[in-house]
């Protein structure tokens, strides 16, 4: 094998897709429920590079690669985050984060006196047990060397199958009751106007009294159907098209006559409906409420599908590159509408370099800002994790002036995907000999290290979320899930329970918790004059 290795270390860049190629493989391979995922890319690269050191590539190819990943989460979790950070709910998660994670600190802390064990290493240990590259990444930015790759290597097996075993177990233990909820689907409903407050009002006070989650889509009058100009007025036996759900669309079809059968959807002769893409610029960042569609180019919005998701229409939503926008308009204005918001499909996976460069050139500069921590003296956020909170700010934004942030979901997705894959691959391949050293003198020992602080983390989230919180068990999922980190968890957590409560835990508690660790490593390497 001697000269396969040789080859190897000729050729570099074969050996670098060599292992994300292998590594996304071998991640694929599930036991008992529990599959590596991306991370078997690390592991694939640390037995490469044991084997073929001079094969690793420049370790500012790991740190592109981290940029990457951690922009694309930011803009994605931006909104999510901000309006959680404002909430009751999103505020005491957030406790949970900080407090658990700073147990986990405390646990390291304990390890470095207790053991005396490197500080790098136990830093690495600390980011590995809590899956969370971004730490790694501030702590080889601070010290250099490979060590905190190696002791994140050891740690992230369990930093990856401890929290969901955690989970597995309560749910046996406590068998909690989490009621299904009632799907809220949109439904379409005709509404004669009978009313006499309603009849002989313009379209437009009447709208002006109707909660937003409801929407008016057509109007039929003298048996033809018009498009809800806000100017239109509406008279007694007049038909509309109502877009709601649940109550409020009960509550409002009372308050404007009768439901009736079916005769603006069946009648295509006036109006008709279609798909559009947002990929227009002058649309993209901008919320429905503002287009005044009805007037310009005269349509109305039925939902949006964004990747996976269906959204329903109203007036403070934000229009995103790659949306698809079932829309109602007259055949006449088909091309109209089309121009109006730019319809191509390739907006779906594209992405404007120009806002990507912006935003990562002030990520990079902000990840450079030294920050005082009393008494300790300063630390910086690196590369990563100062374009991870930029780049919340920007995905909160949406839009500066004509640079729209976001990025459409199916690239994001890839952009993300192929950062951490080349940091992971990089750092392994970097890491492979001093990895194998470490764990023959240590291996257990660090283990055990990262074992512990894993634990302490699930437990403190349980116990905090659970029993002085007394947030509901799927919502604590959601927090353990964030915290910890890996999307693997979050995933088992989402499939354990009958409600999206994990996912909007995650997006609200992981870019806390992520931002909490750096800082939390930072502060372990100032208190040992690393």
């Amino acid at each position: 094998m001697e000269w396969f290795w040789t080859f190897l270390a000729a050729q570099p860049l074969l050996t670098l897709f060599l292992v994300i190629s292998i590594g996304y493989a071998v991640g694929e391979i599930t036991i008992a429920g529990f599959s590596l995922g991306v991370g078997a890319v690390l592991f694939v690269g640390l037995l490469v590079g044991a084997f073929a050191p001079k094969a690793s590539p420049a370790a500012i190819l790991s740190t592109v690669g981290l940029i990457l990943f951690f922009y694309g989460i930011g803009i994605q979790y931006g909104k999510s985050f901000i309006e959680g950070l404002m909430s009751p709910l999103g505020r005491k998660q957030n406790l949970i984060a900080l407090v658990s994670v700073v147990v986990g600190g405390l646990v390291a802390l304990l390890a470095v006196n207790q053991f005396k064990i490197s500080t790098q290493l136990v830093a690495g240990i600390f980011s590995g047990a809590l899956v969370n590259t971004a730490a790694l990444q501030s702590v080889t930015d601070k010290v250099g060397g490979e060590l905190p790759t190696v002791g994140y290597s050891v740690a992230y097996p369990f930093g990856v199958l401890g929290p969901i075993l955690c989970m597995y177990f309560a749910l046996k233990l406590f068998r909690p009751t989490i009621p299904t909820p009632k799907t809220k689907r949109v439904q379409e409903v005709e509404v004669v106007v009978s009313r006499p407050e309603v009849a002989g009002k313009a379209l437009s006070n009447i709208t002006a009294k109707m909660p937003p989650e409801v929407q008016i889509i057509a109007v039929r009058q003298d048996g033809h159907n018009r498009m809800p100009k806000k100017s239109l007025k509406i008279k007694a036996g007049d038909t509309l098209l109502l877009v709601g759900q649940g109550e409020a669309l009960e509550k409002v079809k009372n308050w404007l006559g009768e439901e009736t059968d079916a005769q603006i959807i069946l009648d295509h002769t006036d109006l008709d409906d279609f798909d559009v893409y947002v990929s227009k610029t002058t649309v993209i960042g901008r919320r429905l409420g503002e287009l005044n569609l009805a007037e310009n180019p005269q349509c109305t919005v039925i939902s949006i599908q964004r990747g996976d998701a269906v959204l329903y229409p109203h007036s403070g939503l934000v229009l995103e590159a790659g949306d698809r926008i079932w829309t109602v308009a007259r055949r006449t204005h088909f091309e109209k509408v089309r121009n109006f918001f730019g319809n191509s499909a390739r907006s779906t996976s594209e992405v404007s370099y120009l806002a990507l460069g912006i935003g990562m050139v002030l990520g990079v500069l902000f990840g450079l800002i030294p920050f005082p921590l009393p008494v300790l003296g300063t630390f910086t956020f690196g590369a990563g994790g100062g374009a991870m909170i930029v780049s919340l700010i920007l995905g909160w934004l949406g839009r500066t002036g004509y640079l729209t942030w976001t990025i459409p979901p199916s690239a994001n997705l890839t952009l993300r995907n192929f950062g951490l894959t080349l940091f992971l691959a990089v750092a392994g391949m970097r890491s492979g000999p001093q990895f194998v050293k470490t764990v023959q003198e240590t291996g257990f020992q660090l283990l055990g290290v990262g074992i512990a602080i894993t634990l302490a983390v699930v437990f403190v989230a349980f116990i905090l979320g659970s029993g002085f919180m007394r947030l509901s068990f799927d919502e604590v999922l959601g927090v353990v899930a964030g915290v910890t980190g890996n999307p693997a968890i979050l995933a088992y957590a989402a499939k354990s329970v009958p409600t999206n409560k994990p996912e909007l835990g995650y997006a609200i508690v992981f870019p806390t918790s992520t931002i909490i660790k750096i800082v939390v490593v930072q502060v372990l390497l100032v208190l040992f004059k690393q």
